[in-house]
């Protein structure tokens, strides 16, 4: 993760926090972590609980949380679905309208998707789709 020292980012789909708890660590000035597995958010927490109270663990469908979302424009959205999501489209679509100017939508991927992405990073069967605003 490159440097996102005072950004708002937001790690959806979750799932252990490791994402946002690196941007945690690499300076975020705050961190949404989106997580839908009750048990799985209230582990994110307790980790990140540890290092900041700069966080808020919302435990939700990622697309509906973007869709109601009315907060401060995120400088920095992570999102790593299920390889079998149904909603990239839509998950695009709505992550792009949160974007403060300037910032940046990263999409974690199986490597026989593309999506029309700024710029894509390939590593093996995964690749990262990036979109700046």
């Amino acid at each position: 993760l490159f440097d996102v020292s005072g950004t708002v980012f937001a790690d959806l789909f979750a799932g252990t926090g490791e994402i946002g708890i690196t941007a945690m660590k690499k300076g975020a000035d705050f961190v949404f972590f989106v997580e839908k597995d009750r048990k799985r958010a209230q582990e994110i927490k307790k980790k990140a609980s540890k290092l900041s109270k700069n966080f808020k663990v919302v435990q939700a469908d990622a697309l509906k949380f973007l869709k109601n979302y009315r907060g401060k424009p995120f400088d920095v959205i992570f999102a790593d679905p299920p390889y079998d999501y149904r909603y990239y489209d839509k998950l695009i679509d709505e992550a792009l309208k949160k974007l403060s100017e300037g910032g940046i939508f990263i999409l974690e991927h199986r490597s026989d998707r593309s999506f029309g992405a700024d710029e894509e990073r390939r590593y093996g069967d995964t690749v990262l789709s990036f979109w700046r605003r």
